[in-house]
């Protein structure tokens, strides 16, 4: 009982996990591309805009979250085996 409580605690991590750093990638992006289309398409380029800034953020949370989304994914599959 204990090692399958275990085993669906991680699986639900897993899925919150996934879906909060999913959430937090996609908001990063929308700003992101938010910020571009309101920088170039609107014809205000500026210097110092931080347009980088929010790409260079939106392109780390995604690698966060696929890193993090990863090894929890890989220790749901050691649980399982187990």
């Amino acid at each position: 009982m204990h090692k399958k409580l275990r085993q669906e605690l991680i699986k639900q991590m897993v899925i919150l996990s996934t879906s909060g750093f999913g959430l937090v990638a996609a908001l990063a992006w929308n700003d992101a591309i938010q910020a571009f289309v309101k920088e170039y398409i609107d014809k205000y380029i500026s210097v110092g805009s931080g347009i980088i800034s929010r790409f260079i953020y939106a392109i780390v949370i995604t690698i966060f979250a696929v890193i993090i989304t990863y090894q929890l994914t890989k220790i749901s599959g050691e649980e399982e085996k187990k």
